[in-house]
């Protein structure tokens, strides 16, 4: 094995908390070649379809990147330049990654560097660790914005990390979060967002709260999202004094003919206002930024849906995206997760430079470049 080393590494340099913030990812455009390339790499991830690969890959490269990426490309278009600046997905991680840089530049004693990476497509998990690497983070909190946990997200994210992590000489100390699905901040921010809009549009006849589905079986194997995402709707529906009778939890965008988690968000949307329930309000509170399933998925496709069986008046409520409160959160998180570890300022003292001198000059006595 050939480690990828650091042979420009200046000896003696002060180090730096890293942030790694990660996301699922977005086609590189909203046109068939680059989803055929997006979705490749999507589908043939084990996390994301549990299936032997005799059995998936000839459906897969047979059929699915031969009729989807078209279909996917035209949906992608619809909500292309949703924020004004292509992918709404991209556009919005960027100014996560923003906002979470100013607040921990802010509240950590240390230097610290944030970056953003996608599990699929760019700019992807291992230019995001190295741009760290670059900034001298040898302590990296792993951040994938999936309130809930899931194997087909958050597993599958770690997974990316640790592979990269295979190739490299010096491995940096590695804290992940897992899942923040009750996290306090996080579901203040939820309530809040609904709220806002209940003052502003009025309370609906019923709140939906539509997570991304996954199939049954991999409740029924061990997997905790569907647990997690009734924890957080309960737990957001406290802070609103909503009785159960208020909301419900759906589950959207299955794929293929398996039974995925129930119930699903388009059978009920069309299915309500024949229960005399014509006034809803949808807000999806595993998505932590708004993409094409919330925007087209959420947002158009299921507005028709209701609105055709005579639903009379629907709303979308944004996920938190860059709200302040919901990077508040993010930021606390963080610095949760990075208890314990000391943080030393870059020239703090006047000992630790004498030390990182000390080093440096032994470095260079033993032929190292800097």
């Amino acid at each position: 094995m050939n480690y990828q080393g650091e042979p420009d590494y200046k000896h003696g340099s002060a180090e730096r908390l890293g942030v790694l913030l990660l996301n699922l990812g977005t086609p590189d455009a909203p046109e068939a070649p680059a989803l055929r390339r997006y979705l490749a790499q999507f589908l043939s991830d084990p996390r994301v379809i549990e299936l032997p690969k005799w059995k998936w890959w000839p459906i897969l490269h047979g059929i699915v990147l031969r009729t989807r990426p078209a279909k996917s490309a035209e949906a992608y278009r619809s909500v292309w330049d949703h924020h004004g600046e292509g992918s709404p997905l991209l556009t919005i991680a960027r100014a996560q990654q923003k906002g979470l840089q100013e607040r921990l530049s802010e509240q950590m004693a240390g230097p610290v560097t944030v970056a953003l990476g996608m599990r699929y497509g760019n700019p992807s998990v291992p230019s995001a660790l190295h741009e760290l690497r670059e900034a001298g983070a040898r302590r990296v909190v792993v951040l994938p914005l999936y309130p809930q946990y899931a194997g087909a997200t958050t597993a599958s994210t770690l997974d990316a990390v640790f592979d990269e992590f295979m190739h490299w000489r010096w491995v940096p100390e590695l804290r992940t979060i897992n899942q923040y699905h009750r996290d306090p901040g996080y579901l203040d921010a939820l309530a809040a967002s609904i709220q806002e809009h209940i003052d502003e549009h009025g309370k609906p006849d019923k709140l939906i709260m539509s997570y991304h589905g996954e199939p049954k079986r991999y409740l029924l194997n061990g997997d905790p999202y569907h647990c997690h995402c009734y924890v957080t709707s309960r737990l957001v529906a406290e802070r609103l004094g909503l009785s159960e009778d208020d909301y419900m939890v759906t589950f959207q965008s299955r794929f293929g003919p398996e039974e995925w988690l129930k119930p699903y968000t388009d059978e009920t949307l069309k299915a309500l206002p024949g229960q005399g329930v014509k006034h809803i309000a949808v807000i999806c509170p595993g998505f932590s930024a708004d993409c094409l399933e919330t925007i087209e998925e959420i947002g158009d496709e299921n507005r028709e849906y209701f609105e055709e069986a005579g639903g009379e008046t629907y709303h979308y409520i944004p996920a938190l995206n860059d709200r302040g409160d919901h990077l508040d959160a993010l930021a606390r998180l963080v610095r949760q997760h990075t208890q314990g570890w000391v943080e030393h300022s870059e020239f703090d003292a006047v000992e630790d430079q004498r030390e990182r001198d000390r080093v440096h000059a032994n470095a260079l006595k033993i032929g190292a470049k800097q």
